[in-house]
């Protein structure tokens, strides 16, 4: 039976509702940034169907396969055109040019029998060639590729984020990558933020945001570690980070103090204490007292200040950007469009 299948770029310019067809654990590892997750099969079911697949063959894993599925057909359904309506709802949607793009592990049965019930009903099916196995050939590769990358560095409370997400209110083109690993890169890094994604997961963000620069302009990046929490940095792109440009942004320590306890006065005390218990070791009993003590009194500045020395050790490890530095002094400055001028002076 003749489907619609597209290789992955021409898959990617058809406009409609991207469905994963895949069960949740695999969705979970990875897939395609925008993607709906409605299982033909669940984690037990498709692992019931490999082991027949495997031992007695393709056409006794099918009739498994159509057993299960007889049994959810009307729930499948009222999710695939739940997630259809909801596109459609969207204003700058074209109702007319609209395709239901499906994609499994290799484009095999699973996407082909979606197309083919969704045939059934005068809808327009698209399935991706060869799959999700051809998206993740894709996002590898797109790590091999050379990028000009500028990493804003500075030490703990220099305001990093913030003056990445400056740039990228004015239109330049950035990276963050604390924000796909949802994860800050240090000891408190995860205090306020969602579950981090798989590794798999996190360089699929990263590569869809490269995939929408223009290849010769600058990207800057925030210096990190290979590690972001859990996550860890493409290989290939950190490596190129190590060999880019660096901007290393200087404040004061007053003006660092007051960065840190903007970020982390807002959190609980017991998640705060939790995270200086991490780095007791580190910090030594003397400093790790005083932090557990101004927390609970609410003394922010000798909080930051008690792991601030931590910090600043910690830094001196970093090896991202070192060959290529310009110092840019922002002390006592308003991170506000004037610092744009003052980075744009020293590119």
């Amino acid at each position: 039976m003749y489907f619609k299948r597209k290789e992955l770029e021409k898959f990617r310019s058809f406009k409609g509702p991207l469905i994963d067809v895949r069960s949740p654990s695999e969705y979970y590892k990875g897939h395609m940034p925008n993607s709906i997750n409605i299982p033909l099969f669940d984690n037990d079911e498709r692992i019931i169907i490999g082991t027949i697949y495997k031992k007695e063959g393709r056409k006794k894993a099918v009739i498994e396969g159509l057993k299960f599925f007889e049994k959810k057909i009307e729930f499948f359904l009222d999710n695939l055109f739940m997630s259809i309506d909801s596109y459609k709802n969207f204003p700058d949607n074209n109702k007319n040019e609209l395709f239901i793009r499906i994609y499994c592990s290799r484009g095999g049965m699973r996407s082909q029998s979606i197309a083919w019930l969704l045939e059934k009903y005068k809808l327009n099916p698209i399935i991706l060639k060869r799959g999700y196995k051809t998206y993740r050939r894709w996002i590898l590769d797109c790590f091999s590729k050379k990028w000009n990358i500028v990493i804003i560095g500075g030490k703990t409370g220099s305001g990093k984020t913030r003056l990445l997400s400056l740039l990228e209110k004015y239109k330049y083109q950035t990276i963050d990558l604390e924000g796909f690993a949802c994860h800050r890169g240090s000891t408190f890094g995860g205090l306020g933020m969602k579950e981090q994604p798989s590794n798999e997961q996190f360089e699929n963000e990263i590569a869809e945001k490269l995939y929408s620069f223009k290849t010769n302009n600058n990207i800057f990046v925030e210096a990190e570690s290979a590690n972001i929490g859990k996550c860890k940095i493409p290989h290939e792109f950190f490596n190129q980070m190590k060999k880019s440009r660096r901007i290393e942004i200087l404040r004061s320590e007053s003006n660092r103090l007051n960065e840190l306890i903007d970020t982390y006065s807002v959190f609980t005390k017991e998640e705060l204490k939790n995270s200086v218990q991490r780095i007791k070791k580190r910090l030594g009993p003397q400093r790790t007292k005083i932090a557990l003590e101004s927390i609970d009194e609410e003394k922010w500045d000798l909080v930051c200040r008690s792991v601030l020395d931590y910090y600043d050790r910690c830094y001196e490890y970093e090896k991202v950007g070192k060959e290529n530095i310009t110092l840019l002094d922002l002390t006592d400055k308003n991170y506000d469009e004037k610092i744009l001028e003052l980075i744009n002076n020293v590119l």
